[in-house]
């Protein structure tokens, strides 16, 4: 019995019409070091790091951040975040509530991410 595939994919993963010019799946935003960042410290001994990370936490659990963490070695490489949201306002808008928005990290971009590749559920 062939695995079930996600709507409109063939044997190879991507269909026929991968992009029909609708709203992304999920945008990738990048998060760039800001200006208090301390450089003699690594990333979870950063100022206020347990408020980020109860910030981010909660953002998960409400499936707003589906996949993030820093890019490279942790410490100091930029973070990548996939975020499931209606448009590049909506996640700017939510970031701007982490207790390390602007001044220990910043957006660096957000970019409309369309999947056209996604692994079978079986």
């Amino acid at each position: 019995m062939p695995s079930e595939r996600p709507e409109g994919l063939t044997d190879r993963g991507l269909s026929a019409d991968p992009y029909s010019g609708g709203v992304a799946d999920y945008y990738l935003v990048k998060l760039a070091r800001g200006p208090a960042w301390d450089h003699a410290r690594r990333r979870r001994e950063q100022e206020g790091w347990d408020a980020h990370a109860a910030f981010m936490d909660a953002l998960t659990d409400e499936g707003v951040v589906i996949l993030g963490g820093p890019v490279g070695d942790g410490d100091d490489g930029d973070v990548l975040l996939v975020v499931a949201v209606e448009s590049e306002a909506a996640i700017r808008t939510r970031l701007a509530d982490d207790p390390w928005a602007n001044d220990m990290l910043r957006i660096e971009s957000v970019e409309p991410w369309s999947v056209w590749l996604r692994a079978g559920a079986g």
